[in-house]
C-alpha cells in the first residue's frame, strides 16, 4: 500500500530515462528512515569514541609513540589493522578506524542500493511503481542518491565530531570524506551487482565478496610493507582510504580515485540498465533438474539446500579469522606495551591472568558474539520464508509448522556450533604454529571456543521467542541481539 500511494503522484515520462526519480528517492528515504540514521549515526559515535578511548588509554606522547612503533613492526597486526603513519591521537584514530569505517559504510550503501534495486524487482513492486511509467534509469538513480545523501552524511558526522573535540580540521575532514567516498564507490559496484544477478541476495553476496577481496588485497600488502606502498594496497579502495592519510600530512591526491573509480562503476551501472528486461538479469540462475534429489523430499533437507551456502561462507570467514587472531596472539604483550590500564582491560575481558590467555580469551568471545549474528539470521529465514511465500506451499502438504520451523531452528542450532568449533580449530593452529606448540594449544583454546556455544543458543532461543511471539516485529531480534552484545562487551 505505502508503494502504490507513493507512485500515485507520478505522471508519464514519455522517453525521459530519469522521470519519476524524485518521487522514488522520497520513497527510499522514507523506507529507510530508521536504518540511514542509525548506520550513520553509529558509525559516527564510534569513531569520536575511539579518540576518546585513545585519550584515556595512552594519554602521553610516549605512550602513543609506543603503540605506533609496536604496530608498524608486528606484520600481523598490520595486516589487520594497517600501519601507523601519525602516533598522534588523530593519527591513532585514523589507524583504527579508516579501514574499519571504510569496510562498514561499503556495507551500508551496498545494502541501501540492492534494497531499492534488485530487491524491488524480486518482490514483483518495481513493476507497480513501473505502471505510472518511470523512466528505465529511475529506480538506479535514486538508489544511488539515497546512497549518497547517507554517506554524505555519514562523513559530515565524522569530520564534525573530530574536529569538534580538538582534532585538526584537515585530518577530520579527510578521515571523513575517505570514509563516505569509499561507501559511495561501493555503492557503484552493488549497483552493476544488481544488474548481473537475478536475486538480492545474490547482489549482497557479489559486492560482498569484492568487499573482502579489497580488503584482503590491502591486509596483504600493509603485511608486505609498514609503508603502505605496495601494489596490492593500491589495489584496494580500503587501501586508498587509509592512504589518503589523515592527521598525517593528508594526500589530497588519493580523493581523486574515488570519483573516478565511482564515475566508471555507475556508467557501467547504467550501460547494464538499458540493456536489460525488468525482472532479468545477466547472469541467471541455472535451471534446475526435472527431479528432485531424496534428500530435498523431508523439510530438513529444504532447509539444509536453503542454508547451506550461508553456513559455507561463514565457516570460511571464522577460519579466516581465527586464523589471523591467532597470528597475533603472540604479538599482544607487544600491542599493549607497558600500559597497565589496557593490559587491565584485556585481562578483564578475558578472565584470565596471563595477557596472551586474556587476549585468546577475548577472540573467542567475539567469535561468539559474531556467532550470535549468523544464528539470529538464520532463525530469520522463517520470517523471510513466510513474507517471500515460499513456506505456504511446504505447509500446505503432510509437514506441520512445529517440524517446518524446527528444519531450520536445527540449521541455526547446529551451524553455530559448527562455525566456532572451525573458528576455534583456526585459532588454536594460528597461535599454536606461532609457539611451536599446536597440539598442546589445541585443547585449551578449542574448549575456549565452544564453551561460548552454549550463550549463544541463549541468544538463538530469545531470537525464536520474538519470532514466535512478534512475527511482524521479527526485526527487533537485531536490537536484542546487539543490545545483549553491547553489555556483553562492556
Amino acid at each position: 500500500m505505502t508503494a502504490a500511494a507513493a507512485a500515485a503522484p507520478l505522471r508519464r515520462g514519455g522517453s525521459r530515462p530519469l522521470a519519476g526519480t524524485g518521487t522514488l528517492l522520497r520513497l527510499a528515504l522514507r523506507r529507510d528512515r530508521l536504518l540511514i540514521p542509525a548506520w550513520v549515526l553509529a558509525l559516527g559515535l564510534a569513531v569520536a569514541s575511539t579518540g576518546s578511548a585513545f585519550e584515556t588509554l595512552y594519554g602521553t606522547a610516549a605512550e602513543r609513540a609506543g603503540l605506533a612503533a609496536s604496530m608498524n613492526a608486528n606484520s600481523s597486526l598490520r595486516a589487520l589493522y594497517g600501519p601507523v603513519f601519525s602516533d598522534s591521537v588523530g593519527g591513532l584514530v585514523a589507524w583504527r578506524m579508516a579501514g574499519l569505517g571504510a569496510v562498514l559504510a561499503a556495507v551500508m550503501s551496498l545494502l541501501i542500493v540492492v534494497r531499492h534495486t534488485r530487491e524491488e524487482e524480486e518482490t514483483g513492486r518495481q513493476e507497480l511503481l513501473s505502471a505510472a511509467v518511470v523512466g528505465r534509469r529511475a529506480p538506479l538513480t535514486a538508489a544511488l542518491l539515497a546512497a549518497l545523501i547517507a554517506d554524505a552524511g555519514l562523513a559530515v558526522l565524522i569530520a564534525a565530531g573530530l574536529a569538534g573535540s580538538g582534532r585538526p580540521a584537515a585530518g577530520s575532514l579527510a578521515l571523513g570524506l575517505a570514509v563516505g567516498a569509499t561507501g559511495l564507490l561501493f555503492a557503484g559496484l552493488a549497483a552493476i551487482a544488481a544488474q548481473l544477478t537475478e536475486s538480492a541476495r545474490m547482489a549482497k553476496g557479489l559486492t560482498g565478496a569484492v568487499l573482502g577481496l579489497a580488503f584482503a588485497l590491502r591486509a596483504a600488502g600493509d603485511a608486505a610493507d609498514a609503508t603502505a606502498t605496495s601494489l596490492p594496497t593500491w589495489l584496494s579502495p580500503v587501501g586508498w582510504a587509509q592512504n589518503l592519510r589523515p592527521y598525517a600530512g593528508e594526500r589530497w591526491w588519493v580523493l581523486l580515485l574515488f570519483p573516478a573509480s565511482t564515475a566508471l562503476a555507475v556508467s557501467a551501472a547504467y550501460a547494464l540498465t538499458a540493456r536489460r528486461d525488468l525482472g532479468m538479469s545477466f547472469l541467471p540462475a541455472r535451471p534446475g533438474p526435472a527431479r528432485a534429489p531424496a534428500s530435498l523430499s523431508g523439510p530438513f533437507g529444504l532447509a539444509w539446500r536453503l542454508q547451506r551456502a550461508t553456513l559455507f561462507s561463514w565457516t570460511a570467514g571464522f577460519v579466516f579469522a581465527g586464523g589471523i587472531f591467532g597470528g597475533i596472539a603472540k604479538g599482544a604483550a607487544d600491542m599493549v606495551g607497558g600500559n597497565e590500564r589496557t593490559r587491565a582491560i584485556f585481562e578483564r575481558m578475558g578472565g584470565q591472568q596471563g595477557l596472551t590467555d586474556a587476549f585468546l580469551a577475548t577472540m573467542t568471545g567475539l567469535l561468539g558474539m559474531v556467532a550470535a549474528i549468523y544464528a539470529a539470521g538464520s532463525v530469520l529465514r522463517l520470517r523471510g520464508e513466510e513474507t517471500g511465500n515460499r513456506a505456504e506451499p511446504v505447509l500446505a502438504g503432510a509437514v506441520g509448522r512445529l517440524r517446518w520451523a524446527g528444519s531450520h531452528l536445527a540449521i541455526a542450532y547446529l551451524g553455530t556450533a559448527v562455525i566456532m568449533t572451525a573458528g576455534g580449530l583456526a585459532l588454536a593452529v594460528g597461535y599454536g604454529s606461532t609457539v611451536h606448540d599446536v597440539t598442546g594449544q589445541l585443547g585449551p583454546v578449542l574448549g575456549a571456543a565452544l564453551a561460548q556455544v552454549p550463550a549463544v543458543w541463549t541468544l538463538t532461543g530469545l531470537a525464536v521467542l520474538v519470532f514466535g511471539l512478534l512475527p511482524r516485529a521479527a526485526g527487533a531480534v537485531w536490537a536484542l541481539i546487539g543490545g545483549v552484545l553491547a553489555i556483553g562487551w562492556i
